[in-house]
């Protein structure tokens, strides 16, 4: 392993993604762009290299096995190990969504790229990221997949799309069982809400920056030793489940 600290970032040629690696490599640290479109993953690489960042791009789609493995060689390759992964690349399947009329085939596609995405590139890494000193693992969630938050009197979030809200919950149960399973290494996994964000995934419609949005992610990444694992948090602290 370089004494360098290398993260792979998913979704990072855009949005909070991009804000994420931004982030980190103001940190020193040396970040692979994940992304599946060639031409915005170079885009976002050359904006971070002028920024003064140490990325590199990274083909990447999460819901195709083979490029998941072709990425966890190229980044062996490239940069030696991982210490880091955030997987931050999420769809909504679109709008509306709601359960009575939601087409099955979107709810598949969703929880293909939101929970198997994340459990495909994540057991593609852990190879790497047991060579790590620190490794740290951050599952970007949203506090819409709260079942105490949805349930709770007096505190209406409205209806919201179906399947992206489910994939949501899925995701917190999948990285609680990974915290589990993980418990005696010293990798530490966490679910992060960005917050209601302004990015393309919600039509810009959010109240916060990527750059706020990215906070959560970038303070899970760099948790010390004997940092938690097996949460769910936003910048204020701990998210019920």
């Amino acid at each position: 392993m370089s004494e360098q600290t290398i993260a792979l970032v998913t979704g990072a040629n855009k949005g909070i993604g991009y804000e994420i690696a931004a982030g980190l490599g103001a940190l020193g640290w040396r970040i692979g762009v994940g992304a599946r479109d060639q031409q915005r993953r170079d885009a976002a690489v050359e904006k971070l290299r002028a920024a003064g960042t140490d990325a590199f791009g990274v083909p990447l789609d999460v819901a195709d096995d083979a490029s998941v493995a072709a990425a966890a060689e190229l980044i062996a390759e490239l940069a030696g190990g991982l210490d880091v992964l955030v997987n931050n690349a999420a769809i909504t399947g679109g709008m509306p969504q709601t359960p009575t009329t939601v087409d099955p085939a979107t709810v598949r596609a969703v929880v293909e790229t939101n929970v198997i995405g994340v459990i495909r590139v994540t057991n593609a890494m852990l190879p790497l990221l047991r060579g790590s000193a620190a490794p740290r693992i951050v599952n970007m969630s949203s506090s819409v997949g709260s079942l105490t938050l949805h349930t709770t009197p007096g505190i209406d979030m409205g209806l919201l799309p179906t399947a992206y809200v489910a994939s949501k919950t899925f995701l917190n149960a999948v990285t609680v069982q990974y915290a589990k399973e993980l418990s005696d290494s010293n990798i530490l996994i966490n679910s992060g809400c960005p917050g209601y964000t302004a990015t393309d995934l919600n039509g810009f419609q959010g109240v916060r920056t990527p750059h706020q949005g990215a906070a959560i992610a970038i303070r899970l990444a760099t948790l010390p030793y004997d940092g938690p694992t097996g949460g769910f948090f936003d910048d204020g602290g701990t998210v019920p489940w």
